[in-house]
């Protein structure tokens, strides 16, 4: 991803090739990701910039734009792979293993291209094969631009904001979080235009490592890391991050061996590179040279990527107990019970001797998987618990309903009633309810 050098290395050629120009030729087309996601259409963008001069280009990290002659005015970042190209004009920060074919024009990828009026005439274009970049228009005047979205959302600059980026900022900056240092450079919301080679190159000068976080740093070591903030960016910039030029002791120069076939992965003085995931991006470090003086997220043991892949204990422990404290929902074996206890709770008298019957409820209770014990026959016996019957009637069913579930306030009828009339209607087997059921079947 282009990074704070990088974007000062178009301002330059911008700067260079383009101020005092007038857009005579704009053309857009429209991407949903690169455009639509910011606000922006491609017919919009064509029209706001057509016709107008280029008056200056600047830079917020990342971030850059062109200041035109009247509002508004494009704001662009290059997202991980986006660039901004000049015909016959060579603006690579980097030799790529398959040149490309530069009299290919619009260039492939393009987003947008616009060619100037005055002559020598000059065409650019703005590329990006992978759809990460953004381009929008902020309607604003140009001194102000910082002061509007997304800019305000962004840390200062390193390099344009020397004044604000001081070291006890930075100290109060470090010290109100407790993240690994390394995670806390590359949020632009911190610091702007500090992206994953910059970030290593710093605290790889500064000899600290990037996992400790960031409230356990020394004075000393907020000290230097101030320094080499500071060394690292202004001499990213003022090469346009021409990595050819960079000094032989970075770690940029030694640092691309990952993965590779043959590749030592060590300083030329034979001290180890390793490489570890910091803030959600690989990081290289030397841990020979950058000590752990506090608390890290992860260890570096030996040179080597130190993980544990077991799960943490107390995590795990804590998980337990907090699901133990949850109240689990009653079953239906559990709810019959609770009926029960409420019916015994509101029958009078005992019945003389209950008869023993199935334990249904209690077999219902072990299919729903959930222990009681039977407790001794007491007076909950005249609240039924089994389920009813194939051959009992409605009737005998509404019954039972009704006596194992009163309505209201209203108390169950004791069983010595219930058996008293069930008495009642066996005995009366000849007489109206007899000629009822015979009649019935005619």
């Amino acid at each position: 991803m282009p990074e704070i050098g990088e974007v000062a290395r178009i301002v330059h050629y911008i700067r260079q090739h383009l101020i005092g120009k007038t857009l005579a030729v704009v053309k857009a087309q429209h991407d949903e990701n690169v455009f639509g996601k910011v606000g922006t259409s491609a017919a919009e963008f064509e029209k706001a910039l057509k016709g107008k001069k280029i008056l200056d280009a600047k830079q917020q990290g990342k971030y850059f734009w062109m200041v035109m002659s009247s509002p508004p005015h494009p704001l662009m970042h290059f997202g991980m792979a986006g660039w901004f190209k000049f015909r016959d004009i060579e603006t690579a920060y980097y030799r790529p293993d398959k040149p490309s074919d530069s009299s290919e024009w619009p260039p492939k990828y393009w987003k947008f291209t616009f060619t100037t009026a005055e002559e020598p005439q000059v065409e650019a274009a703005f590329v990006d094969f992978r759809r990460f970049a953004r381009i929008r228009l902020v309607d604003c005047e140009a001194d102000n631009i910082r002061n509007v979205s997304p800019l305000v959302e962004n840390g200062p600059d390193p390099v344009v904001d020397k004044d604000v980026l001081t070291e006890t900022w930075l100290t109060e900056k470090l010290q109100s979080k407790r993240i690994p240092v390394k995670a806390l450079l590359l949020d632009q919301a911190n610091i702007s235009g500090i992206g994953n080679w910059v970030g290593d190159e710093i605290l790889y000068d500064a000899h600290i490592h990037p996992e400790q976080y960031s409230n356990t740093l020394s004075p000393p070591q907020i000290t230097q890391l101030h320094t080499s903030l500071h060394h690292i960016c202004s001499t990213a910039v003022s090469l346009l991050a021409e990595s050819a030029r960079f000094p032989e002791t970075w770690l940029f120069k030694h640092r691309w061996g990952k993965g590779k076939k043959d590749s030592p992965n060590q300083l030329p003085n034979g001290e180890k590179i390793v490489f570890l995931t910091v803030g959600g991006r690989t990081s290289a470090v030397v841990p020979s040279v950058q000590k752990k003086t506090g608390p890290v997220s992860r260890d570096v043991d030996g040179g080597e990527e130190d993980i544990d892949k077991k799960p943490k204990r107390g995590r795990k422990r804590a998980a337990n107990e907090e699901d133990e404290e949850k109240p689990k929902p009653k079953k239906r074996g559990a709810k019959v019970a609770a009926d029960a206890d409420d019916v015994a709770s509101a029958a009078v008298t005992p019945p003389p001797e209950p008869e023993p019957k199935p334990k249904a409820s209690s077999s219902r209770k072990k299919r729903n998987g959930v222990k009681t014990e039977t407790p001794a026959p007491t007076a909950d016996d005249d609240a039924p618990e089994e389920e009813p019957k194939p051959t009992a009637t409605k009737q005998n069913q509404n019954q039972k309903t009704s006596a194992a579930k009163p309505n209201g306030d209203a108390k169950p009828m004791p069983k010595k009633k219930i058996a008293a009339g069930k008495a009642a209607a066996a005995e009366d087997v000849g007489g109206q309810r007899r000629s009822k059921r015979v009649s019935g079947r005619g």
